[in-house]
């Protein structure tokens, strides 16, 4: 009986034994402890052959990670199995801890002897029955599972399911190596040919960062590899960084993560020396600048009239198809623009497109019935409430990042570059308008006083005539001036002076070694010449994204765009400019109705009065909302000033990868009085920004217009109109 046990024990079948239960005609022959004890023993013996048979069963899946938990589940039963000779061996040498008496073997004594397997081959049977479930479990979610399953009391569970996950840890680090290291998504890969992570390949046990930075490396290597450059990372490198990944498990969370942001760190810094060079990211930087933040004036002036050449030329034909607006046109419109500016040979200029989210654009004539209001909510913010402002409907430029400028700039960044070019747009354009309205009114004025001399002409609305047309200047007059106040802030005290530090930083930062030992030059007054002696090798490339990062949300924070209330209010006061002009513009171009227009009626010109109080009243309500929303402006950003609106709440990909890089692997090195001096230059650059709000506040009440005067209090003017109005 001891031997047919035994037999059982190992897998084999029996006959007086059925899976875990007693044949019914060899039960009555034993004691219930004896019975318990033979079916405790049969219910071991049956978890080890499910077990047994399901390995072999699993180990030819196409899955390595699969198999390599069925090979690692066979070592572990070989301690099993062991045991059970063992235990044979002991019986027959009538060792004195089974054998009593020389001749009696107790089965409460081989049920002790096995009762260390009871609980770690039930969790294994459990297990394997998971896997036969979903054979083609991927690598993240079966290390999960592991995981999951050692945090468990009994220790000896702990140790087997740790034991495994090591050994699926072990083939997915391969093909992490392989990938990190090699740039190979070729067989059984992690990440997909858009360099992403395939859903479940990733265990949860590694960090944003530290996926972001595999992303990143692979993504670098593989392209290098691909493109075939004749700078290869060094193979002293690859072996290096082979062995630091051999060395730790993904579980080690904390190892992990400083050993992939130190391969990122040294990848990245070989990246800057070797493949991205200082003329690939100077050209970037400048053509962002030039066409994102329009500091090359002429060609953004260029393209708007452009575009509304474009408009106007599509309004003007009859044909269904050929009024149609479609992305090419836009694309066509960028290069007659830079014709006869010095965008023209700009190779930048080709990378530029223009995108239509909404599709091809049909154009209708603009309605300008109804009365205005903010036609602006939040929920439009999602996106930017000035992409709208140049076409009429959603319109952004984009910009084609090629290898390896993808490594500095990251796709939020050109978000956020396409976001202040819509508002920067839309400001300029605004702009034009009201100049081009004040030159019309101008104009008007001046053809008017060939005929009347000194004043405006009319009869008996002689006198309405005057303050009609004073009224109407005065709209235009505020109009201009709170826009050449925000134009100015924003081109001067925003974009020019972050642009400016900019430079600064990367001068100082990427010569600072050098600063002690070689007398400083003084740098040419052309931005060119001096924003190319900005750039060092020195530089690392992780700063260069940090800075660049700062610098970006900078400029976004100073334009007002972090604050919705403030960026509502400038978004309606556009609209209403424009409003205003394109009234003038329905009118001829002059505020006032022409002298013979009307039916007059006995010569007390009736119908010129008509036309006199429609415009009293148009003029009148446009200059109510502007002033109305002047208020709400200036309140908004004033009271912005002590709520600390102006920090950007976007977390920025590049800028959360590179500081967590540095902070993973970097920080234990730093010295205390680095880390008090970064927090201090953070300190100063939030007031940096809090000072542009302050530098707009003071340009915009210069004159006390907002502290003493109030907009809404109606003064001599106002009466006679509304006296005129009805």
């Amino acid at each position: 009986m001891i031997a047919e046990l035994l037999l059982v024990l190992g897998g084999h079948p029996s006959s007086f034994i059925k899976e875990n239960t007693v044949h019914p005609s060899f039960s009555s022959l034993l004691h219930p402890g004896e019975k318990q004890c033979v079916e405790s023993l049969a219910q071991i013996a049956l978890q080890y052959r499910i077990i047994r048979e399901s390995c072999a069963q699993l180990q030819s899946s196409s899955s390595r990670y699969v198999s390599a938990v069925c090979a690692t589940i066979n070592y572990i039963l070989r301690d099993y199995e062991a045991l059970i000779i063992a235990t044979e061996e002991k019986i027959l040498r009538r060792d004195a801890s089974l054998v009593a008496g020389g001749s009696f073997v107790p089965l409460s004594s081989i049920r002790a002897k096995f009762a260390e397997w009871d609980a770690p081959l039930t969790a294994l049977a459990s297990l394997v029955k998971d896997l036969e479930s979903r054979k083609d479990i991927q690598p993240g979610l079966l290390i999960d599972l592991l995981l999951e399953r050692a945090k468990t009391g009994v220790h000896r569970i702990a140790s087997i399911f740790t034991r495994l996950s090591h050994a699926v840890e072990r083939v997915w680090r391969i093909q992490l190596i392989a990938f990190v290291v090699h740039g190979s998504i070729a067989s059984n890969p992690l990440v997909s040919g858009s360099y992403t992570f395939l859903e479940g390949s990733v265990p949860s046990c590694i960090s944003k960062q530290s996926q972001d930075s595999i992303l990143y490396v692979g993504r670098a290597i593989a392209t290098i590899k691909t493109a075939k450059r004749q700078k290869q990372l060094p193979t002293g490198l690859a072996i290096e960084y082979t062995k630091n990944l051999e060395s730790v498990l993904p579980d080690d969370q904390q190892n992990f993560d400083r050993i992939i942001a130190q391969i990122r760190d040294n990848v990245s810094e070989w990246l800057w020396m070797n493949v991205l060079t200082v003329q690939t990211v100077e050209e970037a930087v400048n053509s962002f600048a030039d066409y994102f933040l329009l500091r090359n004036g002429e060609f953004s002036l260029a393209l708007i009239r452009e575009i509304e050449r474009l408009k106007l030329s599509r309004l003007t034909v009859r044909s269904g198809a050929s009024s149609v607006i479609r992305e090419q046109d836009l694309n066509l419109a960028l290069l007659r623009a830079s014709l006869g500016t010095t965008a023209q040979d700009d190779p930048a200029l080709s990378l530029l497109r223009f995108h239509l989210p909404s599709g091809p654009l049909q154009l209708l004539l603009p309605s300008l019935g109804g009365p205005l209001s903010q036609s602006f909510s939040a929920k439009s913010l999602e996106s930017s409430p000035f992409t709208s402002a140049l076409l009429g409907t959603p319109l952004t430029l984009t910009y084609t990042v090629n290898w390896p400028l993808d490594l500095f700039v990251h796709p939020t960044e050109l978000l956020s570059y396409s976001a202040l070019f819509s508002y920067l747009s839309a400001l300029r354009k605004t702009h034009t308008s009201i100049h081009t309205c004040w030159s019309s009114l101008s104009n008007s004025q001046r053809a008017r006083r060939r005929f009347t001399g000194l004043n405006e002409g009319g009869t008996a609305d002689l006198k309405a005539r005057k303050e009609l047309l004073r009224y109407g200047w005065g709209v235009v007059r505020d109009m201009s001036w709170f826009l050449d106040t925000l134009m100015g802030y924003v081109m001067i005290d925003v974009v020019d002076v972050e642009f400016s530090r900019l430079k600064e930083q990367l001068k100082s930062r990427g010569g600072e070694e050098k600063h002690d030992k070689q007398t400083t030059i003084p740098a040419s007054r052309s931005s060119a010449s001096n924003f190319g002696a900005t750039f060092s090798p020195r530089l690392d490339f992780t700063s260069l994204r940090q800075i660049h990062a700062n610098y970006l949300d900078r400029l976004v924070t100073g334009c007002l765009l972090t604050n919705l209330d403030v960026t509502v209010a400038l978004a309606s006061i556009f609209e209403v400019c424009e409003r205003f002009v394109a009234q003038v513009e329905r009118w001829g171009g002059d505020i006032l109705p022409a002298l013979l227009s009307g039916p007059m009626k006995g010569g007390d010109g009736e119908g010129a009065g008509t036309l006199m109080r429609d415009r009293c009243a148009g003029v009148s309500e446009i200059n109510e909302i502007f002033h109305d929303l002047l208020i709400t402006f200036y309140e908004s950003l004033s009271s912005s000033t002590f709520q600390r609106p102006f920090t950007s709440s976007t977390a920025d990909a590049s800028r959360s990868m590179a500081v967590g890089a540095q902070t993973t692997f970097n920080m234990s090195r730093v010295p205390m009085t680095n880390v008090t001096k970064s927090r201090t230059d953070a300190n100063k650059e939030n007031m940096d920004v809090r000072r542009h709000v302050e530098r707009l506040m003071l340009r915009l009440d210069f004159n006390g217009g907002f502290s003493k005067f109030s907009w809404g209090k109606k003064d001599k003017d106002e009466d006679i109109l509304g006296d005129l109005v009805s």
